[in-house]
């Protein structure tokens, strides 16, 4: 029963959380089947409480199922659900704001249960940050924005001429609105309202 659920929803490769199935038999039944699959050979454990069918390879072993693809589906996005997002020196360099490459992978999610805090996910060393507001599709990119907007002198390695260009790059690209802005920059420092002047952005918002 279990299997037959778990090809009917999920690739290979994909991760699969325990806490995700939804089937008529206990907790405990549940986990006793995941074993047996392990066990067969048709699925294998990532980490307590995840899951993967085995994507098929003449590697022996076949192909790992990556880190980050678990993280990503573990605080940013699962079951096409937004919970959160890259933040930080991994973002500044994801926009090449930064060539720096972090040592740890910074995310902002609606997952995280302290306010800070860091995790290690098989070998992979997330920092973890609480939102400022419940994240969700509608207005995960201006918080991201904001986010590094708020500390832009820490992150940019650039000149500032280049860093405006490229957060100007990405507000019309993510089509970044006024209305967004104003939702939700009271909640920041007043050296974002700064940044924003500094770098001439107020008129790159869409109104």
């Amino acid at each position: 029963m279990l299997y037959e659920y778990l090809i009917e929803r999920y690739k290979p490769n994909e991760p699969i959380f325990v806490s995700d199935i939804d089937l008529p038999v206990s907790e405990g039944n549940l986990r006793q089947m995941f074993k047996t699959l392990c066990d067969n050979g048709k699925l294998t454990r990532f980490d307590t409480g995840i899951y993967y069918l085995p994507k098929k390879s003449r590697l022996k072993g076949g192909v790992p199922l990556g880190a980050d693809v678990v993280m990503k589906y573990k605080y940013i996005m699962r079951n096409g659900q937004i919970d959160g997002y890259y933040s930080g020196y991994t973002f500044a360099n994801q926009l090449g704001i930064t060539t720096q490459v972090p040592y740890m992978t910074e995310i902002v999610s609606n997952k995280a249960s302290a306010v800070v805090r860091e995790v290690n996910l098989k070998g992979r060393r997330i920092l973890l940050r609480k939102a400022r507001s419940e994240i969700n599709a509608d207005n995960y990119r201006v918080l991201q924005f904001l986010d590094l907007l708020k500390d832009i002198e820490v992150y940019a390695e650039i000149e500032k001429e280049k860093v405006g260009e490229r957060l100007r790059r990405y507000v019309i690209a993510e089509g970044i609105t006024k209305v967004d802005l104003d939702q939700y920059i009271g909640q920041y420092p007043d050296r974002v309202y700064r940044n924003l002047y500094e770098m001439g952005l107020f008129n790159v918002f869409a109104s």
